[in-house]
């Protein structure tokens, strides 16, 4: 059996990004060079093993919304689209990924959605407005998909 999970977001982003900001996100989302300095997610820890057996952790980056073409277990297309918004009042920047991911993901990937949520436009706030809907997150064999929300700025995920 497989922890896979379908992801799908659906945001419009504020216009306050600043140019490193949109190229990170861009590398994110497989749609750009990985920037020099990250700000976003800061951090990539991989625990691998040395020649001598002595586990070490190392930073290796890697985009995370960046997987583009079949998809392995929910069907359909997985991409990732970033464009700019020119009108308003939603001025800014629309989002949309739809991407397979597993649980040992979701702290990662919950840094990056938990930035979103702070940049995304009022639309996306609920009326206690310390709750952002950004998506939906679909375990592969169900049917319907849970909304995907960031709540005090951090994810709610499935337990």
């Amino acid at each position: 059996m497989s922890d896979i999970y379908e992801l799908v977001l659906a945001v419009d982003l504020r216009d306050e990004l600043s140019e490193q900001e949109v190229a990170e996100l861009r590398w994110h989302l497989g749609a750009g060079p990985q920037p020099d300095r990250l700000s976003i997610v800061t951090a990539f820890p991989v625990v691998t093993e040395d020649e001598s057996g002595e586990w070490v952790v190392e930073d290796e980056p890697s985009p995370l919304l960046a997987t583009d073409g079949g998809a392995w277990r929910v069907g359909g297309a997985l991409c990732s689209a970033l464009v700019v918004r020119d009108e308003s009042p939603r001025k800014g920047w629309a989002l949309t990924a739809r991407q397979e991911i597993h649980p040992d993901e979701f702290e990662k990937l919950g840094e990056l959605l938990g930035w979103l949520a702070a940049r995304a436009h009022e639309n996306h706030r609920f009326p206690d407005d310390t709750t952002v809907r950004l998506g939906h997150l679909r375990f592969y064999e169900n049917l319907i998909p849970d909304v995907l929300e960031v709540k005090d700025g951090r994810v709610v995920w499935p337990t």
